[in-house]
């Protein structure tokens, strides 16, 4: 795949000269209701032997038209994670607009010359309500006016899950519930944060349980507070752990949120390396324990019950 980043005004030199079928969309989670809408623009490109193209930015919308602070902004996906997600679909250009003050200011008519038929599409694909400014003048009912027969327009419905839309808000709401099977089901894919193995206190050596302390981005949207079954990827194998999203409070209030990763029958020092997590599975909350014991016991029954869910 071929991964183009653009910022605007872009130099035509950029953009390679082949004939596309471009599919619209920011695309955060790449979840099955965006898939839908990539796998019919790739049906349309092997139809009419066009390649398939991709258009996404390199941050939120909302950074710029709500003034949102960037560090602030919980993405469902990196744009690292996005791009390798977007390869497995058979994307054969990924272009990564940069999402500035000036590109958001494009009237309309400007972004669909320049960033449509600028970019060479025979075919524009995008979601039921993909819009490219204000909503009362630029939603995919006006895109064949801006078009002027120079290119098709396909829209995709709504992809639905027991009656609801398939979106990233309600991958989020689930999240936050710790209901992570049934994000899995509305992704097509266990959930994934990326992240860099960190010194921590070392207080789970000392507890009998050695944990990974991984270090996330601000901009990682994390499940909700609590234990999980998880699946941590150290180098290309992937191990079995339980994973905490917490304040360790018993051990004192007001303390930072970490991210740490108990390995199943793991021995490895691994500081300093970039890992992946997989939360397949919430175990229950976070617990403020009277001291080590009860705590040992429960991270004892912890472990029983993440060896459990994955047998």
């Amino acid at each position: 795949m071929q991964i183009i980043s653009i910022r605007h005004p872009f130099q035509k030199e950029q953009i390679p000269a082949d004939d596309v079928v471009m599919v619209l969309g920011f695309f955060d989670g790449v979840h099955r209701g965006h898939q839908k809408v990539i796998q019919t623009g790739k049906e349309i490109a092997e139809k009419q032997g066009l390649k398939l193209a991709v258009m996404t930015f390199n941050q939120h919308p909302s950074i710029v038209f709500q003034k949102i602070v960037p560090e602030n902004m919980k993405y469902l996906n990196s744009l690292a994670q996005k791009e390798r997600l977007m390869a497995d679909l058979g994307v054969d250009i990924l272009y990564v607009v940069d999402f500035t003050s000036a590109f958001a200011h494009l009237a309309p008519q400007e972004f669909v010359d320049q960033y449509i038929v600028g970019l060479n599409a025979k075919v524009a694909v995008s979601g039921f309500d993909y819009t490219y400014g204000p909503k009362d003048i630029a939603d995919v009912a006006h895109l064949p006016l801006y078009a002027k027969e120079r290119f098709d327009v396909v829209t995709v419905s709504k992809e639905e899950l027991d009656g609801v839309k398939i979106s990233s808000t309600r991958i989020r709401e689930l999240m936050e519930q710790g209901r992570m099977e049934a994000v899995t089901e509305l992704l097509g894919y266990v959930y994934e944060t990326e992240g860099t193995v960190v010194h921590g206190d070392a207080r789970g050596r000392l507890l009998g349980f050695p944990t990974a302390n991984i270090k996330v981005k601000s901009t990682v949207r994390l499940p909700k507070v609590g234990v999980y079954a998880v699946q941590i990827q150290i180098g290309d194998t992937w191990y079995v752990g339980m994973g905490s999203i917490g304040h360790n409070d018993t051990f004192g209030e007001g303390r930072e949120l970490t991210v740490e990763v108990y390995i199943l029958d793991f021995h490895q020092d691994i500081y300093g390396e970039q890992v992946v997590v997989r939360w397949n599975h919430y175990l229950r909350d976070q617990v403020k324990f009277n001291g080590a014991e009860p705590l040992i016991a429960q991270l004892k029954q912890d472990k029983a019950d993440t060896a459990a869910y994955f047998a």
